[in-house]
């Protein structure tokens, strides 16, 4: 029991546990967080160590009022859900629940868990788990079980399912019968676990078990469950884990700088709007603004009268098309409610009628509202595309939160959107479709081509960047959105604005610090140096190949000799906060030259740093403005001290380290090794190169 957290929080926690090599799970009970950032950072640096579990009770969502269908969606436990889902951690829904996940994710991992084999000594129990597992949504094919009699067939039953690559993982269920022990049976399933060559998942359910058969399961390290429900409970638990460490050690694809919108045209935009005393962005404002931000929107005009609506709807019926009509009013949120949209209008009569309509119907229903004018805009007819909604909303305690899903006038009542939190890029706006159902009918069906996913996901990047640079948002709907083959095009579109600058929230996760890019020369040689991203991975990789094995074992302590997936993501994935690297690029090749890195502590006080730079680019200063770049990072963060472990055999480095004003001294537990230590409080500024 935390209390109030006035001295240790729930992050905190999260720190201590996480690397504490008593602790197998961590597990969590809490009603709300106070500090979103410090809590996100906790929490993703302990999942991806070891399984972070989630307790936290749903709240009653009383009925209320929104400018904003993705304002109704964002309630207080959406928000929670995308910051779990974001920081890697599992939410469950009651004790049942967690206590079921902490045996199976304290004994069992899996990098991935998705095709689950039954075998059993009961046709009725198998029978059940295999009709439980496939009403999971989405589960894999569910193989037939293996029915045994004996202890012996148990063992060897297991032993060909986890040798058969179409198998994730194996549940051992077990009924009652006479004459066969159990506790043998269990201990030949144990048996062929520790003899099976790789080291897939088991799962046990021994119903009605003794003491004894429990005792050896919980000794081999094998969840076992006192029935076949709480063990199909526990594998979906398995496998949410996989693919939530999968998301989390993801590369993204590359995400070109020319991507960038006019960030100083669109706050012209929006500050000319809150100049004016508006809360809202008028339709034309909405589409330049969408526009800057490449989303595409099929643009309206808006106009002050009927006459006006079909003089400017007049181009489009020459062309042979025909218009949506929609009343531009600043106190209707909702054009909808007051039958203020008229679709595919087919000539300037129909627009004045229909004008004259909504007019009146505004004029009955909502008599205080003000009646601004008309929005004229050509029909999309696309026949096959399908009705999407993104956007964003703030939340009082994780800012904005990106939602997608179906869209339409009744989005929150479908329920078929899921919520993120920004920034996102490809690869997480991906994850963010593949959760919803609606992104199953994306795929190709019958005769209708498969929608582009990609530019579906390239908008939702692109609301993720807008909530990142603008704080004076606070909501925006893109609904509906029409997706088909040829692409993503919003229909129509809101924007809320955030007037009290005390309001304005950026999101709780920091988004990329562009501005920290660098160019340096050297000599001849030139250098761009940039914040790392995730997707340099690759170039990481490449460049530790053109490290001297003498130089890796400086920098590391020991030899290296190979470099894994998630090695290198622990190098490239950041969160900008706590943890920080720089790298720079030859301009000339294009290739990674070095890189240099600082962790801070858990309190923000103080940081450690890593350099290593390719070994035939040693010597000529790139290491030493990599180091006055990354103190520099440290007193813009306000850390106090700056400090690391240098072998006493590594004089060039210790030498850097004493020219920067490190104090260097010995280490009193490893007389191979010298501390060195820069306080960044002192006045003064390190020598520039």
């Amino acid at each position: 029991m935390l209390g109030e957290g006035a001295d240790v929080d729930v992050a905190d926690c999260l720190d201590h546990f996480a690397t504490d090599v008593f602790t197998r799970s961590i597990l969590l009970a809490i009603d709300d967080v106070s500090d979103a950032a410090r809590f996100l950072s906790s929490g993703r640096a302990a999942a991806r160590l070891k399984p972070v579990l989630v307790l936290k009770p749903p709240k009653p969502v009383s009925p209320r009022s929104a400018l904003t269908h993705a304002a109704l969606i964002v309630t207080s436990d959406a928000a929670h859900d995308a910051a779990f889902h974001r920081a890697g951690l599992l939410r469950v829904n009651d004790l049942d629940e967690l206590f079921a996940a902490a045996e199976t994710l304290g004994r069992a991992r899996a990098a991935e868990a998705g095709r689950l084999a039954i075998v059993s000594n009961g046709e009725g129990l198998a029978a059940l788990a295999a009709g439980r597992l496939r009403q999971i949504p989405g589960a894999a094919a569910v193989p037939a079980p293996r029915l045994v009699r004996t202890a012996a067939e148990y063992h060897a039953a297991t032993a060909e399912l986890l040798a058969e690559p179409q198998v994730d993982a194996v549940l051992a269920l077990n009924a009652p019968l006479a004459p066969v022990d159990p506790a043998d049976c269990a201990r030949e399933i144990i048996r062929a676990r520790d003899a099976a060559p790789l080291r897939k998942p088991v799962l046990a359910a021994w119903v009605g078990a003794g003491a004894e058969t429990v005792a050896l399961f919980a000794a081999a390290g094998i969840p076992s469950f006192a029935t076949e429900t709480e063990a199909i409970i526990g594998f979906q638990h398995l496998t949410r884990h996989a693919r939530l460490l999968a998301e989390l050690m993801a590369t993204p694809p590359s995400h070109g700088e020319d991507d960038l919108p006019d960030l100083a045209a669109a706050r012209a935009i929006v500050e000319r709007a809150l100049g004016e005393g508006r809360h809202w962005l008028d339709p034309e404002e909405v589409a330049d603004l969408l526009a800057l931000f490449r989303i595409p929107m099929l643009r309206p005009v808006v106009v002050a009268d009927a006459a006006a609506a079909a003089a400017a709807a007049r181009p489009h019926f020459a062309a042979g098309r025909t218009v949506a009509l929609k009343i531009v009013s600043p106190d209707v949120p909702h054009k909808s409610d007051v039958g203020g949209v008229e679709l595919d209008l087919a000539s300037e009569a129909a627009v004045i009628a229909a004008a004259g309509q909504m007019a009146e119907r505004l004029r009955q229903l909502r008599p205080q509202a003000r009646l601004s004018g008309f929005s004229v805009q050509p029909m999309a007819h696309r026949a096959k595309a399908r009705e999407l909604i993104a956007g964003f909303a703030t939340d009082a305690c994780f800012g904005p939160v990106v939602v997608f899903g179906r869209g339409g006038t009744a989005a929150e009542l479908i329920a078929d959107i899921h919520a993120a939190l920004p920034p996102l890029d490809m690869a997480s706006a991906e994850g963010l479709i593949s959760r919803t159902r609606v992104s199953r009918i994306l795929a190709a069906y019958r005769d209708v081509p498969a929608a582009d996913r990609q530019a579906v996901a390239a908008v939702l990047v692109a609301l993720g960047q807008m909530a990142s640079d603008l704080p004076e948002i606070r909501e925006i709907d893109l609904n509906p959105i029409l997706a088909d083959a040829t692409g993503a095009v919003a229909v129509d579109a809101r924007i809320v604005l955030e007037p009290d600058p005390q309001r304005r929230r950026r999101p709780a996760i920091r988004p990329y610090p562009a501005s920290w890019t660098r160019q340096l020369a050297l000599g001849e040689r030139r250098f761009a140096v940039r914040p790392i991203k995730p997707e340099d991975e690759v170039a990481i990789g490449e460049m530790l190949k053109r490290v001297t094995p003498e130089d890796l074992r400086l920098r590391f302590f020991a030899p290296l000799k190979s470099f894994s997936h998630a090695f290198l993501a622990h190098l490239t994935q950041l969160d900008y906060a706590r943890e920080m690297a720089f790298i720079a690029f030859e301009e000339a090749t294009g290739d990674a030259a070095g890189a240099v890195r600082l962790h801070a502590d858990h309190g923000h006080v103080a940081a450690e740093y890593a350099i290593l730079l390719r070994s035939d680019l040693k010597g000529m200063g790139l290491g030493r403005e990599l180091m006055i770049l990354i103190i520099e990072w440290g007193r813009a963060e306000k850390l106090q001290r700056i400090h690391s472990q240098v072998l006493a055999e590594n004089g060039p480095m210790l030498a850097l380290c004493r020219s920067l004003g490190f104090e260097v001294t010995l280490d009193p537990d490893d007389t191979s090794l010298r501390r060195v230590s820069l306080d960044l409080t002192a006045p003064g500024r390190p020598p520039t190169g």
